[in-house]
């Protein structure tokens, strides 16, 4: 697995395909490590369950902001403030299957 970068503008995702989930997700792996500083192999460690937002330290309210801001540019997103709620960022698979909705639309 590769951790870094973005996904490329022309790569960004109308028809999700499995690929394109994987795509997805690498990228929300590499926004976790580069706005929260954490070690890639930590991160790749992640599984869809892994508690974020309350169980990691470095995921505070004012991470949050960078953290959504850095996905939105990655990703050419736009999430707005009513987007998220209290189980966006509760677990790496929620902020994943929202990343990979949001890519979607």
């Amino acid at each position: 697995m590769s951790i870094g970068g973005s996904l490329p503008k022309d790569k960004r995702i109308g028809a999700l395909v499995p690929e394109g989930r994987q795509e997805i997700e690498d990228t929300v792996r590499a926004t976790l490590c580069d706005v929260l500083g954490l070690a890639p192999e930590r991160v790749a460690d992640f599984a869809p369950e892994t508690p974020l937002f309350g169980a990691l330290p470095e995921l505070d309210s004012m991470a949050v902001a960078g953290l959504l801001t850095e996905l939105e540019d990655r990703l050419g997103i736009l999430i707005e403030d009513d987007d998220v709620d209290g189980d966006t960022l509760e677990t790496f698979g929620a902020l994943t299957r929202f990343a990979s909705a949001k890519a979607l639309q």
